[in-house]
């Protein structure tokens, strides 16, 4: 039996690599067909030869203990606090609002439709089934919407929703379970919930909040063992949703139990990570970690999504029966769903603290609500003797909860999914900005100007001959000459996205700057997210056709509110202080100043490089060229400052600098020696051994 199920987990990864493929060449979305593939396993298990494959199946544990927390970090990691601060009211009403609001609409009217059928459903049971389907679930809606170019404020707000409300939801799914196996008693009943769920969402957001900050510590305890740090990522998420699990069934304060959101507590946890612990990792393991959780949450998305598809042709309730209360519930679900996104952003509309949200991305948001993984693991955790004193039907509560859940979800990924992007070209969202209009059109004049100079190429190195030089030549010709004269129609009147796009290609270089001084040690990690936040920042500024940089301390504001919450923990967990302001004044100078440098050489030879095609514009280059010169005269002036202030400190730092820096040179020569074979692994070693002995 062991045996069978390791051959059906390996069949199924192995089934799933071959639906990837599919879906790369239809475009249909992969969950999609993962779903599709499921049900098919079905009849092939049929077969002797092939019975394994339906072995390994989907328990409550798996789903909640392993593959749930997997999902949460992958999905949380890559978000930026900053981001979510700056829709923080959208996301907030969304993800809490908005799903009170859908699974209220739908136990109460999914009850009232029901009774109008000829069911007497208990209403219970249909708000049980409004917090299961009310959760969305980003894993496919996210990469359809960046296929099909959705704006990042509207892709960053959906992925907030669908992480935030995963905890809500679980969180009223455990409330209104508990009262339905321990019943009813009124204002008790409801004031007891209300304390559970507040104590839910609460509890578990300040426990994450102390196991990311731990772990993160570790990481850089650990730092330079690689892993050590790429195991602790791994350990942060499931030790923090294990021990928020273990602390609500066991923390008891003056007689009532006190519960903590796993999921709550594990997004957080992932969320400090991903913007804090991520600074404290070595260089490539930072950069590693992206593809080492994609693989992670690749693996456990297709496992769970192929088996959902087993599991709802294996549903014990007769579909005859099912199948008039499932489309019913999708009917239901999807009015649900548009009350809930254009009452909550209605609202969020009337607060004047961030950008409203038009009326076509209210509609996708509408729309573009698939439901998944989370929802399957709520349902599967539902006790199979669940019941009701008017439960009146051969089947059990769970069984009719499953089979109106996975409907759903079908109808999600076979209906919604496969549309999503015809909603958007029809809603107009996928359109391109200025900016990104003219960089599309000379872009394309970059690539036929080189396809010509490669043409050139083979006709020189007698790759091809005169004849085919000048058919290639010619067709290249004429396809650029057609693409810069659609660049001047369609850009006419708009001289200054050109510098615009010059602004972001220039933020682009200091990122990339930025990144390897803080790889070599030159700056700490504070200055690095200082100066990260505003180059980020100030990109997106650019994108919206904001007004032009003028200093990089204009965009501090989110950085010394962060400043000042971490200032707050370290008080309150004991930590040491931060380094003297001093020091951290003139380092961050000093780095605008080379970041500076470092964009003023790469503008000096725009004019010899192939970039002359797309940056043409040498107005916008002297214009650009100018604000950085006025920044650099001023990050000189405020480097003097403090030399002058603060002699013998900034030559200690210096020194302290210039060491580290000749240090890291050290180890890249002797790592390049290495990889070049000049010298054995043997040697290797040993000059490493010596270096660090020095």
């Amino acid at each position: 039996m062991t045996l069978d199920v390791y051959l059906s987990v390996f069949t199924l990864m192995l089934f799933s690599l071959g639906i990837n493929i599919v879906s790369l060449k239809t475009r249909i979305p992969y969950t999609v067909l993962l779903v599709i593939g499921g049900s098919l396993l079905v009849p092939l298990s049929r077969i002797d030869f092939f019975s394994f494959i339906t072995s390994f199946q989907l328990t409550p544990e798996l789903l909640f203990f392993i593959f749930l927390p997997i999902l949460i970090f992958e999905s949380a990691y890559n978000i930026k606090i900053r981001n979510i601060k700056e829709n923080k009211y959208a996301i907030s009403i969304l993800a809490i609002v908005g799903l009170l609001i859908s699974t209220f609409f739908i136990g109460f009217v999914g009850r009232w439709a029901f009774h109008l059928l000829g069911f007497d459903m208990p209403l219970l049971v249909t708000l049980l089934f409004g917090a299961i389907i009310s959760a969305t679930d980003p894993v496919a809606v996210l990469s359809l919407f960046k296929e099909y170019g959705a704006p990042h404020r509207l892709t960053l707000i959906f992925e907030g929703e669908s992480l935030f409300n995963d905890g809500t939801a679980f969180a009223i799914f455990l409330v209104i379970l508990d009262i339905m196996l321990h019943g009813y008693h009124g204002s008790t009943t409801l004031l007891h919930g209300l304390f559970s769920f507040s104590t839910m969402i609460l509890g578990g957001g300040l426990f994450g909040l102390f196991m990311g900050l731990l772990f993160s510590k570790l990481i850089e305890w650990v730092k330079g063992n690689e892993h050590l740090e790429i195991t602790l990522t791994l350990l942060v998420a499931h030790f923090t949703f294990l021990i928020a699990e273990l602390l609500s069934e066991k923390l008891v304060i003056y007689g009532h139990p006190i519960h903590f959101s796993s999921i709550i507590a594990t997004l957080v946890s992932s969320l400090v990570i991903g913007n804090f612990g991520r600074y404290k990792m070595s260089a490539g393991v930072e950069q590693y970690m992206e593809k080492f959780w994609g693989y992670f949450a690749f693996i456990s998305n297709s496992l769970v999504f192929m088996l959902m598809g087993l599991l709802f042709t294996s549903l014990s309730i007769s579909l005859d029966i099912a199948i008039l209360p499932i489309f019913t519930m999708i009917l239901v679900v999807i009015i649900a769903r548009a009350v809930s996104i254009y009452s909550s952003i209605g609202f969020a509309n009337l607060l004047t603290a961030e950008e409203s949200i038009p009326a076509n991305w209210q509609h996708l948001l509408s729309w573009g609500s698939l439901r998944g993984s989370i929802a399957v693991i709520m349902v599967l955790l539902i006790p199979d003797e669940l019941s009701l004193p008017d439960w009146q039907y051969d089947f059990s509560i769970k069984e009719f909860i499953i089979a109106i859940t996975i409907g759903s979800i079908y109808f999600t990924l076979l209906v919604k999914a496969t549309t999503i992007g015809k909603v958007i070209r029809w809603l107009k969202i996928d359109a391109l900005l200025p900016h990104e209009q003219m960089s599309y059109f000379k872009s394309k004049a970059l690539i036929y100007q080189t396809l010509c100079a490669k043409s050139k190429d083979l006709f020189d190195n007698r790759d091809i001959s005169e004849a085919q030089y000048n058919a290639l030549s010619s067709a290249y010709q004429t396809q650029y000459q057609q693409v810069c004269q659609q660049c001047k129609d369609q850009t006419k009147g708009l001289s200054h996205i050109g510098e615009n796009m010059l602004r972001i290609y220039t933020l682009a270089i200091q990122k990339g700057e930025l990144k390897e001084l803080f790889r070599r040690d030159e700056i700490n990690e504070s200055i690095y997210k200082k100066n990260i936040l505003i180059l980020d920042t100030q990109t997106e500024k650019v994108k919206q056709d904001r007004p032009k940089l003028q200093s990089l301390n204009a965009y501090l504001s989110s950085y010394k509110t962060i400043s000042s919450l971490i200032g707050f923990l370290r008080c309150v967990f004991i930590l040491p202080s931060s380094k003297n302001e001093p020091h951290e004044l003139y380092l961050y100078y000093r780095t605008q100043y080379k970041l500076i440098n470092k964009v003023l050489d790469e503008l000096s030879v725009i004019e010899n490089s192939p970039l002359v095609e797309i940056f043409d514009d040498s107005q916008a280059i002297h214009n650009v060229s100018n604000i950085y010169q006025g920044l650099k005269k001023n990050s000189v002036q405020q480097m003097e400052h403090e030399i002058l202030s603060n002699r013998g400190l900034v030559d200690d730092m210096n020194e302290q600098s210039a060491k580290a820096l000749l240090q890291m040179t050290q180890a890249d020569t002797l790592k390049e020696l290495h990889e070049d074979e000049i010298i054995s692994s043997k040697l290797h070693v040993l000059l490493k051994n010596e270096m660090l002995q020095k």
